[in-house]
């Protein structure tokens, strides 16, 4: 096992090290574009931050490039905050701990940051590096891509003046994407009057945990479990025990496939060697079902102490009954580009008790009017339950364009650096580019970076020599930027 500081290009690897120090979960980025703002003013270079917190820093062309088309590097700043139940880590204070192992970089039982940390810590060796071959250069840093790219939305036209976008946000190298699915995050909820415990009672917490989780966008196709569907299937299976819920914990995050669920229930006395045998009827055949793409999936159950209140039996139907109709997973595979999932939907998280639910889906889409119709169908689910729904921080997708000169000179690079084509991709995933291309139409956009595994779970990692060969990519690209 090796330190960063051994990988190459360590300059890259240096800067990542020094984000990895410095918690940037969405909407709390301060910290970190203070780190590159002091990074600036040390390397002399111009920088602004904008009114939604965006950090815009330039440099100038290379001497004999002023007349080149200017480009714009994007990253964003913020990372998905995931960990396993027993790892002890504190998003908002305590450092990410790298760890590299068998030519791939991972965290100690957290997310990375690889997703978009790689693409942060390759602006900065841009922008510090004095022996590149590049016209005027503008890094865009955005805020908060992760929890509904309110940056990227938020960024007023006219402050950049480049044409050119490079989105650095991409995670499978050798591959360029020119295309994105558009999304919506999807809450509903509702609220009810708990009723107390019957007597002659047991109470248990069930959980459901050893999922892989994921990007609900990347990894969505794979067809792993879903911790609040599973969970919910476990209910609905076992209430002709008279059993009732007390609360529901399932997700962390929105464009995360939830990974764990816990809840809290209460059976009669009578019923409690029947709820044990049937869970673990029930565990045995979600694990068969998930073997191939889920083989650590767990479903355990344990008594507790006495709990108080419970759902009225009438809410906990409706509620369990939205849950099961809720769609989630691949809706509709692309007619246009095959192998691409065109329409999706995560049941993301769920939260009862208390006297309050509250459901939050992220549903995306390639085509708008599709997306619409997917929206509709989660809405209703919960509509018939009698909750109140409302959608947030809609994004819209990004159109390809096969005859993008920018996508020409990266392939041509590509192929004449590494003999072999790239390839073309749309990607299911909510890219900046989408919104950043409706306010800057005329953007000529593509979207590349390294190899990253498992991106928004403790199993992210990256893979060390695609970030060598997406550096060559980035800057020979930028060399190769044609004349205005």
């Amino acid at each position: 096992m090796s330190d960063l500081k051994d990988l190459k290009p360590q300059p890259l690897w240096n800067y990542f090290a020094q984000l990895c120090q410095v918690p940037r979960v969405s909407r709390e980025e301060a910290a970190v574009r203070q780190l590159i703002v002091d990074f600036a003013s040390e390397k002399g270079l111009e920088y602004e931050v904008d009114q939604v917190g965006n950090l815009i820093v330039r440099k100038p062309a290379t001497s004999g490039c002023e007349g080149y088309h200017g480009v714009i590097l994007q990253s964003h700043l913020d990372m998905v905050p995931q960990k396993n139940s027993d790892t002890r880590h504190d998003f908002l204070t305590d450092p990410i701990r790298p760890l590299v192992e068998e030519g791939w970089v991972r965290a100690d039982g957290t997310t990375l940051g690889a997703d978009n940390g790689i693409g942060v810590a390759s602006m900065m060796a841009v922008l510090s590096a004095d022996d590149l071959t590049h016209g005027p250069i503008e890094a865009l840093f955005t805020v908060d891509e992760e929890s509904g790219m309110s940056g990227a939305e938020g960024l007023e036209p006219g402050v950049l003046k480049g044409d050119i976008l490079f989105n650095l946000d991409s995670e499978d190298e050798g591959e360029l994407f020119v295309g994105c699915a558009g999304g919506v995050d999807i809450l509903a909820g509702g609220s009810y009057q708990p009723e107390p415990i019957t007597a002659n009672s047991k109470s248990f917490e069930i959980f459901v945990s050893g999922l892989k989780g994921g990007h609900s966008g990347c990894d969505i196709h794979l067809g792993r479990g879903n911790a609040n569907k599973i969970m919910n299937r476990l209910l609905k299976a076992v209430q002709d025990l008279d059993l009732r819920v007390s609360s529901i914990k399932g997700g962390s995050m929105r464009n995360a496939i939830p990974r764990e669920s816990v809840a809290q229930v209460v059976v009669p006395a009578a019923q409690v060697e029947k709820l044990r045998a049937r869970l673990a009827e029930l565990a045995e055949q979600v694990k068969v079902e998930l073997a191939a793409v889920d083989p650590g999936v767990a479903i355990q159950i344990k008594a507790i102490s006495p709990l108080q209140e419970q759902l009225p039996a009438l809410v906990q139907q409706q509620w369990l009954a939205a849950l099961s109709c809720c769609p989630n997973g691949v809706q509709r595979m692309s007619d246009s580009v095959p192998g691409v999932v065109e329409s999706s939907n995560n049941l993301a998280t769920v939260a009862i008790g208390g006297g309050r639910v509250d459901v939050a889906c992220m549903a995306r889409s390639a085509v708008d009017s599709a997306l619409v119709d997917l929206a509709d169908a989660v809405q209703s689910a919960f509509y018939l339950a009698g909750g109140s729904t409302r959608l947030e921080a809609p994004s819209p997708g990004w159109r390809p364009n096969l005859g993008s000169p920018i996508l020409k000179v990266l392939s041509t690079t590509y192929a004449r650096l590494f003999g072999a084509e790239p390839k073309i991709k749309v990607i299911h995933a909510g890219l900046e580019c989408g919104l950043l291309g409706a306010t800057y139409p005329h953007w000529d956009m593509i979207s590349f970076g390294p190899t990253i595994r498992y991106p928004h779970s403790p199993d992210e990692r990256v893979d060390i020599k695609s970030v060598g060969r997406f550096w060559q990519l980035l800057t020979a690209a930028l060399a190769s930027v044609p004349e205005a």
